[in-house]
């Protein structure tokens, strides 16, 4: 995933946060913000020390990242959101985790039109 597709600045995180648009299920959690300023989406990461040690959590987001990579072309434009990762996904195997955020995606609007499974 492009680095123009991502969101690093606390400041930009912060303000998704207090717009508080949210859905979440009991692994993941999305808040959501237009964005009128980008042509195309960007999200961010956010995931506690609770989950685990480093590397279960560089893993998590490896995964994720992916994810939504092949999500991308699906992705309402000038939209920014953050994904939380709750401690309970750690249990998750990859088509899990690929079915929960699907779902949390369909659920919080943040596809512009119907897709088929990859």
């Amino acid at each position: 995933m492009k680095k123009e597709y991502r969101i690093k600045k606390s400041g930009e995180i912060d303000a998704i946060f207090k717009q508080k648009k949210s859905k979440s299920n009991q692994f993941y959690g999305v808040y959501q913000k237009q964005n009128e300023n980008n042509q195309h989406f960007r999200f961010a990461l956010s995931i506690g020390r609770k989950y685990g040690n480093a590397v279960e959590r560089n893993l998590a987001k490896r995964r994720i990242r992916m994810i939504v990579a092949k999500y991308s072309k699906y992705m309402k434009a000038q939209l920014d959101f953050v994904i939380v990762i709750k401690p309970l996904s750690k249990t998750l195997s990859y088509q899990d985790i690929k079915t929960n955020l699907d779902e949390l995606f369909k659920k919080s609007n943040l596809m512009e039109k119907e897709h088929a499974s990859y």
